[in-house]
């Protein structure tokens, strides 16, 4: 068994957020993104996976394929299909944990 404290030791980026792989097999991967005010994560989507976020800490505006922004905290869950096209902004310092299935390559 492998424990992981999602709220220590956070590393962010200098100019971009930053992505800690926590877990990364073949079937699945799970990734700790930190966002300090007003970064962001350019539209991307991933192409073979729903891609599931909890957040943990801060505020962050997050967009789907419909484009509607929406401003999400702690304990919310955020559920996009495989395929679509997301983006976010942090208001505050972010940190959210992304869950997908699989891995590239």
């Amino acid at each position: 068994m492998k424990i992981v404290n999602l709220l220590e030791n956070l590393k962010f980026g200098d100019q971009d957020a930053h992505a800690e792989p926590l877990h990364v097999d073949r079937e699945s991967r799970i990734i700790l993104f930190t966002l300090t005010p007003g970064q962001s994560i350019r539209e991307h989507k991933a192409p073979s996976s729903p891609f599931l976020a909890v957040i943990l800490k801060g505020q962050g505006v997050f967009s789907g394929g419909d484009g509607v922004e929406h401003t999400c905290g702690p304990n919310t869950l955020l559920v996009l299909d495989t395929g679509e096209p997301h983006l976010i902004r942090a208001i505050d310092e972010l940190v959210f944990v992304g869950f997908l299935h699989g891995a590239p390559g």
